[in-house]
């Protein structure tokens, strides 16, 4: 009987060894944060939230590396980046009346400092100035005329794909001036099917040729769905700009003129440099650029 105590004994000795030694010696302490693994527990500056109130380590070095990437962007084309447009309106400033006459507009009504870039017709083709749209993101709305770009609609793609606005120039540039209502509702008109079937959708906005119209542009814009008819209170020219205003200077909600042009149009100078320079004017004197759908 003692005998097979002991053997007992024994054998209870070493099943509890046997289940120390299985045990993770740290069992009972709490998990450990190490430093930059899956797990680490985040600090106190990085779980305190930021401005739009998401914790800082969430959204930091993301937005570093944006704006690292925006910068570089820019330096590329001589520029510094623009600072982020306000918000849109939750109403647009600029609307058409059930049954009223569309507006003709040269400016947007605010006060914020924000101006919007135009470019007519499309004739220019450059493929640096895609790249340079990709790159800087700036918001353009295109005015074009199939007389000019019908030679490669596929060039406009990319460059409606980055958000910038496809509006209404005509079907062949004429003065509207000298056409009657059916003529020129004829180049309004067709210039808005043909637009919506090569780019998806049927633009709001249209610019006559010239900056000319009458009254029989109104109502023929009206009857074609146009929202707005677009003038303009300043033109890019190569390395300057012309001013409607007496003091020569950008006032907010501007709307600017320029023009797809190349060396042949420009006295050798690219499409690119004359967009490079009319965005330094705008910086220069303040301002930034907004999307002119935005509040049209």
């Amino acid at each position: 009987m003692d005998r097979k105590i002991v053997v007992w004994a024994v054998l209870t000795v070493v099943a509890l060894l046997v289940t120390a030694c299985a045990r993770p010696a740290d069992a009972d302490a709490p998990p450990r944060a190490d430093v930059g693994g899956p797990t680490a527990t985040p600090s106190a500056a990085d779980r305190a939230p930021n401005a739009s109130g998401t914790p800082a380590s969430s959204v930091a070095p993301d937005t570093s590396v944006a704006a690292a990437r925006t910068a570089a962007a820019y330096r590329r084309w001589g520029l510094k980046p623009f600072p982020a447009p306000p918000a849109p309106p939750a109403v647009k400033a600029v609307r058409r009346a059930a049954g009223a006459p569309v507006p003709v507009i040269s400016e947007i009504p605010t006060e914020e400092k924000i101006v919007f870039i135009t470019l007519d017709d499309g004739a220019e083709k450059d493929p640096e100035f895609v790249a340079m749209m990709r790159d800087l993101g700036v918001p353009v709305t295109m005015f074009l005329t199939d007389a000019a770009i019908r030679d490669d609609y596929r060039y406009f793609t990319p460059l409606a794909a980055l958000g910038n606005g496809v509006a209404n120039h005509t079907l062949s540039h004429p003065d509207l001036r000298t056409l009657g209502r059916e003529a020129q509702r004829r180049e309004i008109c067709g210039q808005q099917t043909r637009l919506a079937r090569r780019y998806g959708t049927t633009p709001r906005l249209f610019r006559p040729p010239y900056g000319n119209w009458n009254e029989d542009t109104r109502a023929a814009a009206g009857t074609c769905g146009v929202d707005a008819i677009v003038l303009w209170r300043e033109s890019m020219q190569i390395e300057n700009m012309r001013y409607q205003h007496a003091d020569r200077r950008l006032r907010p909600g501007d709307i600017i003129l320029a023009h797809f042009r190349g060396p042949a149009e420009l006295k050798g100078t690219s499409m690119t440099r004359m967009t490079a320079n009319l965005l330094r004017h705008i910086q220069e004197q303040g301002f930034t650029v907004a999307r002119l759908e935005d509040y049209v």
